[in-house]
Formats: structure tokens, C-alpha cells, sequence
């Protein structure tokens, strides 16, 4: 009997391997394996795992664990020993290991999965861990992101701790409802508070958060309630929320480290950005951010006097129009801000006229003129006041001093200054004022300073400035003041507390009449006209914590004596 022809004879052996292969042959073996495990047929090593005994097979194993097939294939004792012990494996999650590298199935859940992988992880069986990823990929939410994200970063599974970061960074007003919360160390809920990438568009969820988190564990958490509160911006939540929430708060009433920070805000919400710390520079995702206001002034060539009002948001570096005040084309005018609104006072000639900007509208209204009309004065708020000090009527140097509160509606004469000055600088501090330098004659300025005691209704004489300039600006920073222009090629600086003058940063060239304010705890300088007479458009930040002096993209336009000030403001995001 013949078998056919060599060609017959492939087909035909073609034909019983498609018969005898697949995935039924292959799990059917394997399923056979388990059973032999189970029953201890055939096994050849055995694992000890936390008092329990698993007979296994040490190929079986080596076909799906690196850690096995590293063992068994090595010089290590363990390759020819007929038990291993296993740490750091519980019982039932090695079962169901072994169930995966017998037959390839698993049945993982919320309350196994971390074991599996673990376990997974640990004995390098690399298609069951990416398995437990990917199941974990799929369960998260608000509820379970902290704990996951905490896993996959401690086990460095990066894109899944991205995954959960990204949600509780944009969804943290859910994320912290839920319990994983509570049971964050501080360490972490600092991390949180710190973060800029943490999108909140109100500031009182942050200080939720924080109770909430206190509150979980009273006794224990007590102690770091000031750490937590010097995170959020407590000065910019809603009064009436500050009010109702935090200032009805035992715990935080009974916490003296607290009190100063209750009383920032307190302060903040009183004087406005009179107030200044970290806590008063707005989150950048709530959607508000400081922004400088440049009022009027004159062109390049000093004759031309500006109407407008502009705004500069110095994140974005774009300079938007404002309204600008109604019929009001004067220069040498003062300005300053006062609860979040700006108020310009006086100005060529001898005007009297007082108007004042609210920021949030973007309209001028016209409030109390001043008792004596004046130019080249300026003016700064001081405990939820504004003065206007010295100046120029048009034939002499004035002493007065007057002060306006917003709640009446009225300006007060005060003591006048110990000698007449114009075009000073003026800057609050320490809760003093300090009139620095300035004109005493048309040829002739001083360096004398002066310092005005609201208390006391009484000026006096501190240490003298490094310099006798008129066209000069101050402001305050961290209870520093700094002093620009009289075409001064430097910035310096005078610390009220120890009564001393410093030389700050050089300049890049000589400026006077300039605008000078602080912006997310910076000091600009803005426009200003140079030592040829010209106004110019440049601008410079100052950090006074990294020292670094950086030129800024220009102004829409040249300009000098011109107002400047900064307030906060709700800003449009951009789709």
C-alpha cells in the first residue's frame, strides 16, 4: 500500500498540525498544568508563602516570571532547592498569581489590584503588572485619584500618576470632598496648596479644604493650621465668607500663631491692596491677576498732554484701552489707589479736581475736590486714607497736606510738612509716610526727608537720601521703599526700620517723571522721559528676591508724567 507522493504528504501533515494547534490545545494544556499544581502531580518545587505551601512547576514558572527564570537558571542556591521562600506576598495573592501563570486568567478588582501588582512588580511577571495599569487607567475618578496617583508615583508608573494629577490639578473643588483627602499627610496638602497648576476659580474652596482637613483630626492637626492657612490667599476669599466661615472657626480662634493671618485679612479687606504679602498676589487660575493702570501724561516731546488709560497685564504682556477720564487733559496731576480703585487728584494748573476710578466697572466718577488746587504734588493711601502732599500752585511750594476718606466723602487739612516741597517722592510704610527729596525752589532741591506720624498728626526729620533730586517716585515693597528717577542712573532703596539708605541695581540709563508701582512683587518702571528731555516707551521690572533687573516689552506709546498704579481685576480667559 502506497502513502502517495511527497507533495501528498505535506498537505497531509499540513492538515493535523492546523487540527492539533490554536488557542483551545494551548489553554486546555495549561489548564491540565494547574490541575497537576493543585494536586501536586509532577511538581518539582515548592514556594513558601506567609505559612502556606504551593507546590509549583519550575518550568511553568520560568516561562512567566523574570524573578523565577533568573533563579532557576542561575548559580543562586535557590536553583536547586526544593523550597523558596517568598516575603512580602500575601497567601491569596500569590494564588491568584500562580492561577495567571498557569492559564492566563486573573480576576482583579479595586480591593486586589494594588497586591497583584505589587506582587506582579515584584516577581517581574511584566503582562500581568501592565494589565493592572491598565485597569487602574480605567477606574479613576475624584474619589480614588489621590490614593492612585500616590501608588503609580511610588512605583514610578508615570503616565497613570499624570493621569491623576492632571484630574485632581483641574477638578480639586471635587477631590477634596471625598475621603482619600483626609487621610493625606500635611506634607502632601502643602505640595497641593503650593502648586500653581492647581486650578481653583475661588479661593474659598482652598480654605474649605483646609479646615475640612484640620478638622478631621483636631488634636493631631492643630499645629499645622498655620503652615496650611499661609498657603491660600485667606485676604481674597469674600468677606462675608471670611466672616460667616473662618472668623466663626474655634480652632482657628483658639490658634494664636493664626491670628496674624486672620488679621492680614482682615486688613485686606479694610485698605486693599494697601495690604501687601503673597497671600494678596491672586491665584492665577481665579481668573483675577494685578494689573497696571498708566493714566495720561504727556507725549515724547513733553507738549502734548494724553488722554488715555491703559492697562498691562504683565503675564500676558498685552496692554489693553480703559476708559479715560471724562474732559480731564492736565499733567503733573497725582495718582494712587485706595481700596482697588484709582484716584487722580489736581494737575496743571492748580486744579482741584479729584477723580476716581473703579476698577471693576471701568468707569470715572467725579468725588470731593481738593481743598487747595495743586500740581507736581503726589499723593499715596495710608490706613485706608488717601493724602495728598505739597506740590506747586503755580507760584510757590506748598506745605499742606490734605486726607480723604472715601466713607464721608471729604478732605481734611493735616499737619503741614516741615518744609514746602514738588516733584518729591511720597511712599507709605510701616504705617508712616515718607515725603523724600523734592523741589524747594525752581534752581534748587533737597535731600531731606520727611516722615509723617498719622497718630501723632506730626512730621519729623529721618536720614537724608544719598541724593538731592526733584522728578523722583517711590514705592513700597516688604517695607522697603524704593526711589526712581531725577534722572538717577541707579534704584535706591531706604529701610524705614533701621533708618538706612542702600544703592539697589544700576539702571541702563538715566530717567525722571517716570511711573514707578509693584505688580506681582516686582517694581516697574514705566515710560519716563530720558537725560535728552524725550518721553520714552521702555519698561523694567526689579526682583527684589533674585536681584535680576529685566527689560520688559515697551509701552503702546512714549510717556512721562504720567499716573501709574497697580490694582487687582478679573481678567477674560482666553478659549
Amino acid at each position: 500500500m502506497g502513502f502517495g507522493n511527497k507533495s501528498e504528504a505535506q498537505a497531509e501533515q499540513r492538515k493535523e498540525t492546523d487540527f492539533c494547534s490554536g488557542s483551545c490545545h494551548a489553554e486546555q494544556i495549561l489548564q491540565i498544568l494547574n490541575a497537576y499544581r493543585h494536586s501536586g502531580t509532577f511538581t518539582d518545587v515548592v514556594l513558601q508563602v506567609g505559612g502556606h505551601e504551593f507546590p509549583c512547576h519550575r518550568a511553568t514558572l520560568s516561562a512567566s516570571s523574570l524573578y523565577f527564570r533568573t533563579m532557576f537558571h542561575s548559580q543562586l542556591r535557590e536553583s536547586c532547592q526544593s523550597l523558596v521562600v517568598l516575603h512580602d506576598i500575601s497567601p491569596a495573592t500569590m494564588e491568584t498569581l500562580l492561577n495567571f501563570m498557569y492559564e492566563g486568567k486573573v480576576d482583579v478588582h479595586e480591593d486586589n489590584v494594588e497586591d497583584i501588582f505589587k506582587a506582579a512588580d515584584l516577581l517581574g511577571i511584566s503582562v500581568l503588572s501592565k494589565a493592572c495599569v491598565k485597569f487602574l487607567e480605567t477606574q479613576v475618578d475624584h474619589s480614588n485619584c489621590l490614593g492612585i496617583m500616590n501608588f503609580a508615583s511610588s512605583f514610578f508608573i508615570r503616565p497613570l500618576a499624570e493621569k491623576c494629577q492632571k484630574l485632581v490639578f483641574q477638578d480639586f473643588v471635587e477631590v477634596y470632598k471625598h475621603e482619600e483627602f483626609l487621610r493625606l499627610p500635611k506634607e502632601q496638602i502643602v505640595e497641593l496648596l503650593s502648586s500653581e497648576q492647581l486650578l481653583v476659580e475661588r479661593e474659598e474652596v482652598l480654605v474649605e479644604a483646609v479646615l475640612k482637613w484640620v478638622h478631621h483630626d483636631p488634636s493631631g492637626r492643630k499645629g499645622a493650621a498655620r503652615e496650611l492657612l499661609e498657603l491660600v490667599r485667606l485676604p481674597l476669599v469674600d468677606p462675608v465668607f471670611f466672616v460667616n466661615t473662618v472668623e466663626t472657626d474655634d480652632l482657628l480662634q483658639d490658634c494664636k500663631e493664626c491670628r496674624p493671618l486672620l488679621q492680614e485679612a482682615r486688613r485686606y479687606h479694610v485698605f486693599g491692596n494697601e495690604v501687601n504679602s503673597a497671600r494678596t498676589q491672586p491665584r492665577r487660575s481665579s481668573g483675577r491677576t494685578e494689573v497696571i493702570v498708566v493714566i495720561g501724561g504727556c507725549d515724547k516731546n513733553g507738549y502734548s498732554r494724553l488722554s488715555f488709560t491703559e492697562k498691562l497685564n504683565p503675564h500676558t504682556k498685552e496692554w489693553i484701552l480703559a476708559a479715560s477720564i471724562p474732559g480731564y487733559s492736565k499733567s503733573e496731576f497725582a495718582a494712587c489707589s485706595l481700596q482697588n480703585d484709582i484716584y487722580v487728584s489736581g494737575g496743571q494748573l492748580n486744579s482741584c479736581d479729584v477723580w476716581r476710578y473703579i476698577s471693576q466697572l471701568d468707569t470715572w466718577v467725579r468725588v470731593a475736590s481738593l481743598n487747595k488746587g495743586r500740581w507736581r504734588h503726589k499723593m499715596t493711601a495710608l490706613d485706608g486714607r488717601i493724602y495728598a502732599v505739597g506740590g506747586f500752585n503755580g507760584s510757590e511750594r506748598l506745605p499742606t497736606v490734605e486726607c480723604y476718606r472715601s466713607f464721608d466723602n471729604q478732605w481734611k487739612p493735616m499737619a503741614p510738612l516741615l518744609r514746602p516741597v514738588s516733584s518729591a517722592a511720597l511712599a507709605a510704610c510701616a504705617g508712616k509716610l515718607y515725603v523724600i527729596g523734592g523741589a524747594v525752589s525752581d534752581d534748587a532741591n533737597t535731600n531731606q526727608v520727611q516722615c509723617y506720624d498719622p497718630v501723632e498728626n506730626q512730621w519729623s526729620y529721618v536720614a537724608p537720601s544719598p541724593f538731592t533730586q526733584r522728578c523722583i517716585c517711590a514705592t513700597t515693597l516688604e517695607n522697603i521703599i524704593y526711589v526712581v528717577g531725577g534722572l538717577m542712573d541707579k534704584i535706591y532703596s531706604y529701610s524705614p526700620m533701621s533708618n538706612t539708605w542702600s544703592e539697589v541695581v544700576d539702571l541702563p540709563g538715566p530717567v525722571e517723571s517716570c511711573g514707578l508701582t509693584v505688580c506681582d512683587s516686582k517694581i516697574y518702571i514705566l515710560g519716563g522721559r530720558n537725560e535728552y528731555g524725550f518721553g520714552t516707551d521702555r519698561v523694567w521690572s526689579y526682583s527684589p528676591k533674585t536681584g535680576d533687573l529685566t527689560e520688559e516689552p515697551p509701552m503702546s506709546r512714549c510717556v512721562s508724567y504720567h499716573g501709574c498704579v497697580t490694582v487687582t481685576q478679573h481678567v477674560a480667559r482666553k478659549p
